[in-house]
């Protein structure tokens, strides 16, 4: 059994709430550049050489790349031959309240959906722990911005609306958020399970690095068909039109009911932030 100190976990989330909000992933920043070149309209690239001299900036001098710093949503693998001395969810917590406040980022998050009273540390945070094999502990933390996350969606379909029934309202969902979500977009799609591990699926699938496919070839093929289907649809950097709306669709997948085919599309900024450290 390996023993991990609470504040231990409460410093390495706060760098990660920090870094998360201060650097572009670098597969981001890669898609960005790479779309930039293909994009057919002239200020629709003028947006994407300013989307990557903006990431610049934030790098350099150390601020957030976007106004809206998120809801912290936490990924947690927690290895079985670990023990924790302490409250794991505090330790968690904790360290988002550190990390906005040394890092001078928008605190977001209110106490009440209807009183609105702003909690003043961007806590509570939405917490995922899963148990895994070993004894090391992986921290994700991947704030998300109200914009993108209000364009969001999930909808139950039947089995016999298959494969062009979830393209279908995947390509709905993107079209009716238009510039809302502030394009180019990551989408995180996901398919199976219940209505909740779908939500989830989607969130999770937005952590795999754009470029890469799912291992179902099936899947691979429906991702490549999406992103190209949803990049003719118009809506272009930041909505002034052209031919780069989303970066990357990601699709994750999971065994579900003879009845349901429950579909999830969480749809993220640009910035699609994430930073993961093991401890």
């Amino acid at each position: 059994m390996r023993y991990i100190e609470t504040d231990t976990i409460t410093n390495v989330v706060a760098k990660l709430c920090i870094e998360a909000n201060y650097y572009l992933p670098e597969d981001v920043l890669q898609a960005i550049q790479t779309f930039k070149e293909k994009e057919i309209s002239e200020i629709g690239r003028d947006i994407l050489a300013q989307l990557i001299q903006n990431q610049e900036i934030a790098r350099a001098q150390k601020v957030p790349i976007c106004q809206d710093t998120g809801m912290a949503v936490v990924f947690v693998e927690l290895g079985q031959d670990v023990h924790i001395n302490g409250d794991l969810y505090q330790a968690l917590n904790d360290g988002v309240a550190k990390g906005y406040k040394e890092g001078y980022l928008r605190k977001s998050i209110v106490a009440d959906p209807f009183l609105r009273a702003n909690t003043g540390s961007n806590t509570p945070a939405v917490i995922h722990i899963k148990l895994v094999p070993g004894d090391k502990l992986k921290i994700t933390v991947a704030p998300k911005g109200g914009g993108s996350e209000n364009m969001s969606a999930v909808k139950m379909l039947k089995p016999a609306d298959g494969m062009e029934g979830v393209e279908d309202f995947i390509l709905k969902t993107v079209e009716e958020a238009g510039p809302n979500p502030c394009p180019p977009i990551v989408i995180g799609v996901g398919i199976g399970g219940t209505m909740e591990k779908a939500a989830l699926l989607a969130k999770e699938a937005l952590l795999r690095p754009l470029g890469s496919r799912s291992p179902h070839q099936h899947i691979a093929a429906m991702e490549e068909r999406l992103l190209e289907k949803i990049n003719k649809l118009g809506i272009g950097p930041q909505g002034f039109g052209g031919s780069v709306t989303a970066l990357g669709v990601n699709i994750e997948v999971f065994p579900c009911h003879i009845a349901s085919l429950p579909v999830a599309v969480n749809i993220n900024c640009h910035v699609s932030r994430h930073m993961s450290a093991e401890i």
